[in-house]
């Protein structure tokens, strides 16, 4: 597992050994990023359901100003500091470990791009989604990686289906913020 462009481009980074890791491919890696490719510049990045933080670390590699990386996995919290600091991007970092669920209840701060892959079949990616619209910027991006047989809702408050995408037995669904979308009267 590398990191595919910008400042640690080549970068090889660590993960978890075990039945319960399911490291995004490198295919999925590079259409998230494409997908979102002009919108990670300047950005900050919540990386929810870390695991090695490979997906918030491309986006730092990319130029986003901060990546939030949580997770409730101690190791995977470790693993997250060693490739920060492998890749020398460290300074640019928030690690929480803590539940993901916990966090977006809790936080205070606010993301223009939010990236979520938590562990597939119990029910996250849905909890989830119906807690992060109140981190997420106006005009701000939430990319959810999940299993095919998942089926995200249209919209959950202010955020709003852009598009699905099919990679395999993967999707990745794109959210938009209409924070602030509704028309005024006059």
């Amino acid at each position: 597992m590398r990191v595919i462009t910008g400042s640690a481009r080549g970068m090889k980074l660590r993960t978890l050994e075990g039945d319960e890791v399911r490291p995004t491919t490198d295919m999925v890696k590079e259409a998230i990023f494409s997908i979102i490719q002009f919108e990670v510049p300047g950005a900050q990045v919540l990386d929810l359901f870390a695991g090695s933080g490979q997906l918030g670390i491309e986006a730092l590699s990319r130029g986003a100003s901060g990546c939030t990386f949580v997770d409730k996995n101690k190791a995977s919290v470790d693993t997250v500091r060693e490739n920060l600091a492998h890749c020398k991007l460290l300074g640019n970092a928030r690690i929480d470990n803590t539940d993901s669920l916990n966090f977006l209840k809790l936080t205070g701060s606010k993301y223009d791009i939010a990236i979520l892959d938590p562990p597939y079949r119990q029910g996250l990616i849905e909890k989830a989604m119906n807690l992060i619209g109140r981190v997420m910027n106006e005009g701000g991006t939430v990319v959810c990686e999940h299993e095919r047989e998942c089926a995200p809702a249209e919209q959950y408050g202010d955020l709003k289906l852009r598009k699905c995408y099919r990679y395999g037995k993967i999707m990745l669904s794109v959210y938009d913020s209409t924070k602030g979308d509704a028309e005024t009267e006059e």
